[in-house]
């Protein structure tokens, strides 16, 4: 029996032991969680990571967007009917002003042409032999051998074969015209863009065979709302940001504006013309800019890279009394060229805001920061936590 009590008490001697070590382990691993855990939310920040709001004269910024399309541009068609050839040209290749696109057989145009040529030489001969007529007849009438009459009839004779003769030529110029056609070349200097016949093909009189564009220039169409349009001026540059071009910026100018609403939508079609010297833009792409009209008056803004979003909201961090808070802000326009963009609600000046990507940043997090917030440096490094 006294066995069994000693065994008893060693027992729990081990199993308090076992807590008590159980707990400590415990206690420490949540003690260095713990100073993980504030560690974490400490970040530091150079002056140049954080700006504060501003008031400068933005102006006034009307988005302008659209697909560009070249701004000469022609479908090439057949003026005679007739099979296809030869095929001179592929699709995407560069041509000349004159340059043969298609050519069409030309036996029976060559046939008529040749027909009427010799319509016309026989028009002149007859037109002659009536010259020679009237001359001996003139003669005879002076002489009284003929009457009036008579001589008026022959006179008569010779513009009837003057009249034939103008036919004839008239419609030998135009087989001429029908075989020269049978080459159907380029308008101007450009790109074939699309060709839609092939060697054995028929065409028909004012079927397209070829489309052609001339890169050099496009133009952009894009639908302004009318309240805008007082401030759009003809000669206006805007810079535009193209699909497919995502740090190169395309400037171009207000070309023309209609004079007239569209119908339902109450807008006006501006159009813009964009240099494309170098033919990187090509038909359709889709182009985004905007058009600054003036200095306009001040307003506050802050950087663009301070924005940021997250399930519908938008918001900014801030720092105040060391701790990052989070601010919802209502936001207005935005100036791509001076990568600003207005703030209409939520933030009060001489608040700094951060600027830069900061992995793991949350509100309540602790701030330290290195001098004074200022405008926003040409690039921001990331900050670091400590």
């Amino acid at each position: 029996m006294l066995f069994k009590k000693k065994y008893v008490i060693a027992a729990l001697a081990l199993l308090v032991a076992a807590g008590v070590g159980t707990a400590l382990a415990l206690s420490q691993t949540g003690a260095k969680k713990d100073a993980k855990k504030n560690e974490e939310k400490v970040f530091e920040f150079a002056a140049g990571d954080l700006a504060e709001m501003q008031r400068v004269p933005l102006g006034r910024q009307i988005p302008v967007s659209g697909s560009v399309k070249p701004l000469l541009q022609a479908t090439v068609r057949s003026k005679v009917p007739a099979e296809v050839a030869k095929i001179h040209v592929q699709e995407g290749q560069r041509v000349d002003a004159g340059t043969a696109l298609v050519t069409l057989d030309t036996a029976d145009l060559k046939a008529r042409y040749d027909a009427q040529a010799a319509t016309v030489a026989e028009a002149k001969a007859r037109l002659d032999l009536a010259r020679k007529n009237l001359a001996n007849n003139k003669q005879l009438l002076e002489k009284t051998f003929i009457s009036q009459n008579a001589y008026d009839t022959v006179s008569n004779t010779v513009l009837v074969a003057e009249a034939i003769l103008l036919s004839a030529e008239a419609q030998a110029t135009i087989a001429q015209r029908a075989l020269n056609d049978a080459s159907i070349r380029a308008p101007f200097n450009g790109v074939v863009a699309k060709r839609w016949v092939n060697v054995g093909d028929k065409v028909t009189a004012d079927m397209p065979v070829a489309y052609v564009v001339d890169l050099g220039r496009m133009e952009l169409e894009a639908a302004v709302p009318v309240g805008e349009i007082p401030f759009v001026h003809v000669g206006q540059e805007i810079l535009f940001t193209v699909d497919g071009f995502p740090t190169r910026k395309f400037s171009g100018k207000v070309e023309r504006v209609n004079p007239s609403a569209e119908a339902g939508s109450r807008t006006i079609m501006v159009f813009v013309t964009l240099p494309n010297a170098d033919s990187s833009l090509k038909g359709g792409m889709f182009a985004n800019g905007i058009l600054a009209t003036g200095a306009g008056t001040d307003v506050n803004v802050i950087p663009i890279t301070a924005i940021l979003e997250e399930g519908g909201q938008t918001f900014v961090h801030v720092v105040k009394g060391g701790k990052i808070e989070r601010r919802s802000v209502v936001t207005g326009p935005r100036s791509v060229e001076r990568g600003v963009i207005v703030v209409k609600e939520g933030l009060e000046p001489n608040v700094p805001v951060v600027i830069v990507k900061a992995d793991g940043i949350k509100a309540g997090a602790t701030a330290i920061v290195k001098g004074a917030a200022g405008a926003p440096p040409a690039a921001a490094a990331a900050p670091k936590a400590s």
